[in-house]
């Protein structure tokens, strides 16, 4: 979208050319994703045996494959008090507004993207609500022998209650860690939809994320690793918008500079 301009010019974003999706239509598009996300994991609760069974089993097949310990992540955190509190802060209150911010700055501002990353995203959210019905799964922090502890209870903020009386979530439903795969997809729309030249500093956003849903005991990294894996099937199938180059202006003696425009998307 940046207009490549002579040194010393500073880029510019023009604007995007795709017209934005009705709003209210959207509006009820993303509050129905979210209704469904929060349904299907309660539709998923139980199965508490299992859930702690395949836990066992994440754990081993990590060694197995010679994944790093958890225990080393929340190792770090727990050298301060301070520390471990901001992860748990950043674990309960970045998720969803960081990925509702990244959705609506996309709407304003680049309308075609905005559509992109919605689809990736509902697909990406209703294909991880299938797991926790085939494969429920205890979080590390509740698998015993492990040397893990529930740092949100110990130090705060939780999010979660006892899962026994805890109606708000389904805390058997660890993988996959959609935390980090909003994250990730948060990171990668923005880097597709800008030219910033700093663009690819929002790969911390899910890096931070992921030692804090790690650290916090509250994934596993093979969590993280099935969320990537679905991510980038949803992202091979759903493309984002094409840029083709165009030039433009006429001059004597100088090269015309050159921009790219929007010629569609996959829908």
């Amino acid at each position: 979208m940046t207009a490549r301009t002579e040194p010393g010019e500073a880029e510019a974003e023009p604007p995007d050319a795709t017209a934005r999706p009705a709003l209210i239509r959207e509006l009820l598009l993303v509050a129905g994703l979210f209704l469904v996300y929060k349904l299907g994991r309660q539709l998923a609760t139980g199965h508490t045996g299992n859930a702690v069974h395949n836990a066992h089993r994440v754990w081993d097949l990590e060694r197995t494959l010679h994944l790093p310990h958890e225990n080393a992540v929340q190792s770090a955190l727990l050298h301060g008090d301070t520390l471990v509190r901001i992860a748990n802060t950043y674990y309960a209150t970045v998720h969803f507004p960081a990925t509702l911010a990244f959705l609506v700055w996309l709407y304003v501002k680049r309308p075609a993207h905005y559509t992109w990353a919605r689809r990736v995203l509902a697909v990406v959210t209703t294909a991880a609500l299938v797991l926790p019905f085939t494969f429920p799964l205890a979080p590390p922090r509740m698998l015993a022998g492990t040397g893990l502890v529930d740092t949100a209870k110990i130090y705060g903020p939780s999010v979660y209650g006892p899962p026994s009386s805890d109606h708000l979530s389904n805390q058997f439903a660890a993988m996959p860690s959609l935390h980090f795969g909003w994250a990730l997809m948060v990171a990668i729309g923005l880097i597709v939809a800008t030219r910033s030249r700093l663009r690819w500093l929002w790969l911390l956003h899910p890096l931070i994320t992921l030692l804090v849903i790690v650290g916090t005991a509250n994934h596993y990294w093979l969590d993280a690793i099935v969320a990537t894996a679905m991510l980038g099937i949803a992202l091979a199938v759903i493309r984002p918008p094409r840029r083709t180059p165009r030039t433009a202006g006429r001059g004597a003696g100088r090269l015309a500079p050159r921009e790219s425009v929007l010629v569609g998307a996959v829908r």
